[in-house]
């Protein structure tokens, strides 16, 4: 399975990484890489607990960047 991943640089010099279509699962690192791997922890994480906590990934989603920059 694939998912989005958004990394930005954090204000203190750490990168962000978030899952936007998952709620609330956002990670960081203090490198790309090591954001990248903790990202995906998060992501797993989210993937065991969603039944639990009550959602669903969208049945069907797409990325549109390559619109956007056209």
């Amino acid at each position: 399975m694939e998912l989005p991943v958004v990394l930005t640089p954090g204000e203190d010099g750490w990168v962000v990484a978030e899952c936007p279509i998952i709620p609330g699962c956002v990670s960081q690192g203090r490198t790309r890489d090591e954001a990248l791997a903790n990202i995906r922890d998060a992501i797993l994480l989210c993937l065991e607990t969603r039944e639990a906590e009550g959602w669903e990934l969208p049945g069907e989603y797409e990325e549109a960047l390559n619109e956007l920059l056209s």
